[in-house]
């Protein structure tokens, strides 16, 4: 078993297994659903991970996303679980509520010729009833984020002493997000006997303290980490504000050359307003998000295949798997938090043979973001600038007048060419006038709008020259005084209220504060929940969380936008309004007392309530991983 000091490496496994999954012992009703699936040659984490569960042993694999990980446990997992017995046997936990509606639907599909097996995915931000109904009826498979899955175990709807098989997935993000806790109250209200797998990207201290405590003497595992770079795709980025997005969107999208596009967005309510716009536009585009149902997204990826579609507005987990020849551009309308995130985005491009191309939209503050992915993927990325509504229509009339040749063979011009004659001679214009004249209306250029929209777009690249110089000006000032803080992030582990966290050496970010605290039974986890869910952040966004008694402060590396600021406004926690504003005042003071007046005054009839009691509104403070 492995310890906190010491263990058994895991050994590497090769990334081109040749096995097929015959070979692997799988029940015949699994194999129908492989072959349902198109599923042919198993992964490195399948040909490995599969035959370890199927006999009954617990493991530990390190896999990153795309690596097949969820068939890995998920197949052997049903074969664990007896359809016709009416309760929770199977149990899986993810860091976020993404992930655990990818997961529900993978294993619902690998279940399809088992009958009356149902799978069930808990997270929060969604409704109590339905899903407490849905375990009363017997789920026999949970997935979800552990702060739900407690608030079932506690009000009695998850009955844990039948669960026979439990997955800790992506545990890395799980404990970085501030789970540690939740995670080992679970696994205690688990039973004694039960198989565990555990996957995580990496394997730092804290996960093997997790395999030691709570796994038996598990097998190992490790997928080499899948190349970074993809050579077939050209990767660019322009400096956009985001007020200018979607135009900024809408004329790459005009004067791209690709087949069919696909946009991504940080959050399923951004992808939704983007897509909308587009379709707006005139734009043949369509969106999908964690939120649309399998048949849904069925037939939109269909329509994107069979060219009906030629736009895909998504989230990162519900583009997870896409694999559309015809993609030959993505945009990064949010620049992701993670470079793994980033290097999983651009694969959906340059596929079969072909040369693709991936273009990032990063606001100014976000150039630490952008370094990271050049780090990561070891390709520096191309600065490009957003085509102008001249570019556009310049690029249309090219079009056109590609088509001039073939119609000219085709004949049958005299017409037009008689009609055009009479028209220059009566006018008096040049013939060739009232060609280009032609040529605008055809592409919808009118004249004075389409001037007034140059102008105002070149207005837009001038600040984006302007913005740009300027973030390359702050970057060498930075490097000449040696301050490292956005290029090498430091850490150093900290224990705090008994959680392992650790803190960020420099700034965590800007300071927001909450209408929430430790009054209205607010816990980190909550918090964190809804910062992640609605705002669109990942756990790495996050810095220092100060939870008081009427409200919570938060540092947030990310840059958030009113729309975001608004959304997360607008979650609740607790049955209470996030109500997010900037906070502008001094630090709270230590000595465990609210001393800011903008938070506590005082007047003439005494002290506050809580200010007799010092630990009424003493911070709890919970440092995230970022």
């Amino acid at each position: 078993m492995l310890t906190s000091e010491q263990g058994t490496l895991p050994r590497a496994l090769d990334a081109q297994p040749t096995r097929s999954f015959d070979g692997l012992g799988l029940p015949d009703a699994l194999m129908a659903a492989v072959a349902d699936l198109g599923f042919q040659t198993p992964s490195a984490i399948q040909v490995e991970a599969i035959p370890a569960l199927l006999a009954g042993r617990d493991i530990t694999g390190i896999a990153q996303t795309g690596t097949g990980k969820t068939a890995a446990f998920g197949l052997p997992m049903l074969a664990a679980v007896d359809a016709s017995l009416r309760a929770t046997q199977a149990l899986v936990l993810t860091p976020t509520r993404e992930l655990a509606m990818q997961v529900a639907d993978a294993i619902q599909s690998f279940a399809t010729h088992l009958s009356g097996l149902e799978v069930l995915a808990v997270y929060g931000g969604s409704p109590y009833i339905p899903q407490q109904r849905a375990l009363q009826r017997g789920a026999q498979v949970v997935v979800g984020t552990p702060g739900r899955v407690i608030d079932h175990m506690e009000r009695g709807a998850l009955a844990m002493d039948g669960i026979r098989f439990l997955v800790l997935d992506e545990a890395d993000e799980m404990l970085r997000m501030g789970f540690a806790e939740d995670v080992d109250t679970v696994f205690r209200r688990a039973p004694e006997k039960r198989q565990v797998a555990l996957f995580s990207a990496t394997m730092p201290p804290q996960i093997r303290r997790v395999a030691a405590e709570h796994l038996t003497d598990p097998v190992e595992i490790a997928v080499a980490r899948q190349a970074s770079t993809v050579t077939s795709v050209v990767q660019e980025y322009a400096v956009v504000p985001f007020r200018h997005k979607v135009g900024a969107l809408s004329r790459v999208l005009a004067t791209s050359d690709a087949d069919a596009a696909i946009v991504f967005c940080r959050t399923r309510g951004a992808a939704e307003e983007v897509g909308s716009e587009l379709i707006a536009k005139g734009i043949s585009a369509a969106t999908i998000s964690g939120d649309v149902a399998q048949k849904e997204r069925e037939k939109i990826v269909e329509r994107l295949r069979g060219g009906q579609l030629d736009v895909l507005v998504a989230t990162d987990v519900a583009a997870r798997g896409l694999d559309v020849d015809r993609i030959g551009l993505v945009v990064n309308f949010d620049i992701p938090g993670e470079p793994e995130a980033y290097v999983h985005r651009i694969g959906r491009t340059g596929r079969a043979g072909r040369t693709g191309r991936a273009l990032s939209f990063v606001t100014p503050n976000e150039r630490g973001r952008l370094r990271g992915i050049e780090r990561t993927t070891r390709t520096p990325l191309t600065l490009v600038e957003i085509p102008t509504p001249a570019d556009v229509s310049a690029h249309r009339a090219r079009s056109v007048l590609a088509q001039v040749p073939a119609r000219i063979e085709s004949g049958r011009l005299d017409l037009y060419r008689s009609l055009l004659s009479s028209y220059a001679a009566e006018s008096g214009t040049d013939p060739l006038e009232v060609a280009a004249a032609l040529v605008a209306l055809h592409v919808g250029d009118d004249g004075p709008r389409a001037y007034a929209e140059q102008v105002a777009a070149e207005a837009e690249r001038d600040e984006a020259r302007r913005l740009e110089q300027r973030a390359k000006e702050r970057a060498s000032e930075r490097d000449q005084r040696g301050d490292r803080r956005f290029d090498d992030r430091r850490y150093e582990d900290r224990r705090h209220d008994g959680r392992v966290a650790r803190r960020e050496h420099g700034a965590a970010g800007t300071r927001y504060r909450l209408a929430v605290g430790r009054n209205h039974g607010i816990q980190p986890r909550g918090i964190v929940g809804a910062l992640t869910n609605e705002g669109g952040l990942s756990g790495s966004d996050l810095g220092k969380i100060d939870i008081f008694g009427s409200f919570s402060l938060v540092e947030i590396s990310a840059s958030l936008d009113d729309q975001a600021i608004e959304r997360i406004s607008r979650a609740k926690v607790g049955g209470k309004s996030l109500r997010m504003t900037l906070d502008e005042g001094a630090p709270p003071a230590r000595g465990g007392r609210d001393e800011r007046p903008a938070y506590g005054r005082r007047d003439e009839r005494g002290p506050r309530r809580d200010d007799r009691h010092r630990s009424a509104d003493a911070p709890r403070t919970t440092r995230w991983t970022r």
